[in-house]
């Protein structure tokens, strides 16, 4: 499962651009991970049904060094987890016009748990699939009378990571079904689709060369189960909309907004090639 053939003559010409380098102390690949000794997560499991070319899928942990798996095994030692705890002061916060917390309506942060494994999902009433920030976002606007929070912003990066951690170990089951359909198979379009100078795809690296080296890191499938994602790159939490955004201009094209509608169809389509993963935010990655 580590090593991999390299495929693709475009792929294998930027992979080769950075110098491969010897292998970092990588887990072996049969590793588990269990948070604070407690809360086992699947790392590994058969891939969905409708996942053509791929048997199993794998969290991205499994492929960071080993001294980066060990922080996200214990709460104590996850940066993230700061960000976290900022959430729940929010949460608790009464604000805006309204005077309202969102505490008045969700006794505690523990009674979403679950709400994360299901976004992306379709939206009855406003007829399009919502993610968990727009979500958020309409009860901050619709029940607290607040203005809508930055997308990519730290408020709402904090706010999608405490859905995230108290939904831990939960298998991601997003439904692709129904009125869903159209933005799973604009999604699933966007990620084999060549993009900017380099004509690379999302499936390029992510499912022809997961397991194999881009310079000093180790390509992954691409999972997004384990977003928000503390990155050691840039010592903050990160937005999968933000991940979308470094690996379009990695093409060298011109990138989508953050909650566009590729995005959210983008969304969608890689958190159903994670079904049966565990929920894992904030999670730890280079």
């Amino acid at each position: 499962m580590i090593k991999r053939a390299l495929t693709g003559a475009v792929c294998v010409a930027t992979l080769v651009a950075g110098a491969f380098v010897g292998m970092n102390a990588v887990a072996d690949e049969h590793a588990n991970l269990i948070v604070n000794g407690e809360i086992e997560m699947v790392v590994r499991t058969e891939a969905p049904e409708h996942m053509e070319n791929v048997d199993t899928i794998y969290s991205g942990w499994v492929y960071r060094a080993t001294e980066t798996q060990a922080l996200q095994m214990d709460d104590f030692d996850n940066p993230g987890m700061l960000w976290v705890d900022q959430a729940a002061e929010y949460f608790e916060t009464a604000q805006g016009p309204e005077g309202r917390s969102c505490q008045d309506c969700h006794e505690s942060p523990e009674a979403l748990a679950g709400v994360r494994a299901v976004y992306p999902k379709w939206d009855e009433e406003r007829g399009v699939v919502q993610t968990l920030e727009n979500q958020i976002n309409e009860c901050a606007t619709e029940r607290m009378g607040l203005e809508p929070l930055k997308y990519t912003g730290s408020e709402m990066v904090n706010m999608s990571a405490l859905l995230a951690s108290v939904s831990r170990g939960m298998p991601i089951n997003v439904a692709i079904d129904g009125p869903a359909r159209e933005t799973w198979e604009l999604g699933k379009e966007l990620y084999y689709q060549r993009t900017g100078q380099l004509e690379l795809s999302c499936a390029n690296c992510h499912e022809d060369n997961y397991g194999n080296r881009i310079r000093s890191d180790m390509l992954s499938q691409g999972q997004i189960n384990g977003f928000p994602v503390y990155r050691l790159k840039n010592a903050k939490l990160n937005a999968v909309h933000s991940r979308f955004k470094g690996c379009v201009r990695d093409t060298r094209a011109q990138t989508y907004a953050p909650g566009s509608a590729e995005f959210v169809a983008l969304e969608l389509y890689l958190a159903s090639r994670g079904n049966g993963l565990s929920v894992e935010g904030p999670s730890v990655r280079n």
